[in-house]
């Protein structure tokens, strides 16, 4: 089997570029499998720019909802999941709040099944909400608890973790 990579941080902790350059040194096939939506130019341009950042090695795959699926069509090399908060936000909207936490954790193990079956390296990106206040809105703190427990389980099928803070990556496995 392959190997599997979690990284976590805060919103522009740089976490998104130590998984960029954890895949360029594991080099192959490079794949980008990107859960954000253009839903506004602000997000268009930022996406935009990612595209550009990353360069013309690197393959993309738009997939919002069903980032195993689309693993699962891809044949080894070194893949980014980025990320799984957006993936959520994606899923939250679709589901609502109402038993949000048990199915996020379900897409999740079948999301750490199939980084346990790819053959390559599987870099899965996501943003540590643990540290802050507890959200006043019910939406939020399921979304915030959903992301907790989604966190913990890709964190446990992962291979190494890492936490990044101010572009300092810690190894917390």
């Amino acid at each position: 089997m392959g190997k599997v990579i979690f990284i976590t941080g805060g919103a522009r902790s740089g976490k998104s570029g130590f998984g960029l350059c954890l895949a360029e040194k594991h080099g192959g096939r490079l794949v980008y499998i990107a859960t954000a939506q253009a839903r506004d130019r602000e997000m268009a341009e930022r996406i935009s720019r990612h595209k550009e950042a990353r360069g013309a090695a690197w393959e993309s795959v738009e997939e919002p909802e069903n980032i195993a699926e689309a693993l699962h069509g891809i044949e080894g090399g070194t893949v980014i999941i980025d990320c799984l908060t957006l993936w959520l936000s994606n899923l939250l909207e679709k589901n609502g709040s109402e038993g949000f936490e048990e199915i996020a954790s379900g897409r999740a193990d079948s999301l750490a099944g199939a980084l346990k079956n790819f053959r390559g390296v599987a870099i899965v990106v996501s943003n540590e909400l643990g540290s802050g206040i507890v959200p006043a809105d019910g939406s939020a703190r399921a979304f915030r608890d959903a992301a907790g427990r989604v966190n913990q389980i890709i964190a446990q099928a992962a291979d190494e973790a890492y936490l990044v803070a101010s572009g300092l990556p810690v190894r917390l496995k």
